[in-house]
């Protein structure tokens, strides 16, 4: 089974900072397989807590390396709920990579764990006769504080339902649990490692990323 490792989150920085000089990233360093993924990337600002600004990935197996060069680049620049992350952001991200493993059917809603099992929910909306599905990670209930009924209440809207969610409607949801590893890395500790192996700083457009900041280029 593969699991989530620093190569990986190393190999999505490097794909984003690749994006943003016109160049191709360095080849990963991880063995190829074939997993559902998650790219999920926050930014941290004057010590606060870091903030989501992009989270994205397949919940079909993928080839991993493929699937993580499209994914850092598809949460980082097309999560809808955010606008895309900027080149000079780029100092302030954490980067997380998930890789699903162990899908179930659920025996009803709440035959899972919080903080073990990632979910996907699938049902039909009573108001307007369509199929609805939507998914958490397994860390997003248990970093929210959230009960079971919470977690699954929150999905249903997740999922795009407006609608009065009582019980009969969250037996009626097919629920699927799966687990997963994840990784996560700062900017300046996946900084510091590319310096140690590679001998240089990560870079745009040839000017070093240095303390935060993108210094500039020699004319």
């Amino acid at each position: 089974m593969v699991s989530a490792n620093r190569e990986m989150v190393v190999y999505c920085f490097d794909t984003l900072v690749a994006h943003y000089s016109g160049e191709q990233p360095a080849p990963p360093a991880f063995e190829e397989g074939q997993h559902p993924l998650f790219v999920t990337w926050k930014k941290t600002t004057n010590g606060s807590e870091a903030r989501l600004r992009g989270c994205i990935g397949t919940l079909e197996a993928r080839h991993i390396i493929s699937g993580f060069r499209e994914y850092a680049l598809t949460s980082a620049l097309r999560d809808r709920r955010f606008p895309p992350i900027q080149a000079k952001e780029i100092p302030y991200l954490e980067c997380t990579v998930s890789v699903l493993t162990n899908y179930e059917v659920a025996l009803h809603h709440l035959d899972w764990e919080v903080g073990k099992h990632g979910l996907i929910i699938e049902f039909t909306d009573p108001d307007y006769n369509m199929r609805r599905n939507a998914t958490y990670l397994p860390d997003v209930p248990a970093h929210e504080g959230w009960t079971k009924i919470e977690t699954i209440d929150s999905l249903m809207r997740k999922a795009g339902y407006n609608g009065v969610i009582n019980e009969s409607l969250r037996k009626k949801l097919r629920v699927t649990r799966y687990q997963s590893t994840l990784y996560t890395m700062q900017f300046a500790d996946y900084a510091s490692y590319v310096k140690s192996i590679r001998g240089a700083a990560p870079a745009i457009n040839g000017a070093p990323i240095i303390n935060g900041f993108r210094t500039k280029a020699n004319n």
